[in-house]
């Protein structure tokens, strides 16, 4: 199934689940993009800056450039068109304003490949797809397409799982960064789901070629993130 809308079937909603989760082994558990730095230098601090420290995320990066980047790159997977993969996959990697930022897309779309690897031993044709990436560095937003585009869901549930499975993974930095109680994180993670419905319907709305990634005050922070002197975290 290759349409934005349509009916996603119990096996198509557990993977995107399990794909979404914060317990698949990939590292996703040990980034704040950037939150971190923000708490050190941005002066977020209580539960309601953390809030809209991460909805600005959500709707000024996400839904800008990483959910644009990985519906393109499960068309171009559907299609078997590896040459918009490489060219999606580039982008990813040129738009990586810091060292750690463009680590994390590197190291989780590796990892992600790895859990791959393993899920889909036995059979050569997935097999050939998943070397055919290993080839050139495969960012986390290409690799997750792959990974989504093999379970038949529709664009918009692929989507609406990789920014929730996000959202949770921010909401556990923020608990530790700030840090914050857990009620607090729900309270968080129940604002950024309302919000990513929207963020979802801008990037599937968003012409392909026209995503973007101007965070200028995210990439100064996670340069300096680099130097911090007490981390957490790995960005």
């Amino acid at each position: 199934m290759s349409d934005v809308a349509g009916t996603l079937d119990a096996h198509s909603l557990l993977h995107l689940i399990w794909l979404a989760s914060p317990a698949l082994p990939i590292g996703g558990f040990s980034y704040s993009e950037v939150l971190e730095a923000s708490v050190e230098w941005s002066h977020v601090a209580t539960e309601s800056e953390a809030s809209d420290w991460l909805f600005d995320q959500l709707h000024l990066t996400l839904a800008r450039a990483d959910l644009p980047v990985l519906v393109q790159s499960v068309h171009a997977w559907r299609a078997n068109d590896r040459a918009r993969v490489r060219d999606l996959n580039a982008w990813v990697l040129h738009t990586r304003e810091s060292s750690e930022l463009r680590l994390q897309a590197e190291q989780m779309g590796r990892s992600l490949l790895d859990w791959l690897r393993n899920q889909d031993a036995g059979d050569p044709a997935r097999m050939a797809a998943i070397e055919a990436l290993a080839g050139f560095d495969p960012t986390y937003p290409v690799a997750f397409a792959l990974a989504a585009s093999r379970t038949g869901a529709p664009l918009r549930d692929i989507a609406l799982a990789y920014a929730f499975g996000w959202a949770e993974n921010m909401v556990q930095a923020a608990l530790k960064a700030v840090p914050l109680g857990q009620n607090a994180g729900q309270r968080i993670l129940a604002r950024l789901t309302r919000g990513i419905p929207d963020a979802v319907e801008a990037a599937l709305a968003r012409p392909a070629g026209t995503q973007q990634a101007f965070a200028p005050m995210l990439a100064i922070l996670s340069a300096r993130h680099e130097t911090q002197y007490s981390r957490l975290f790995r960005s």
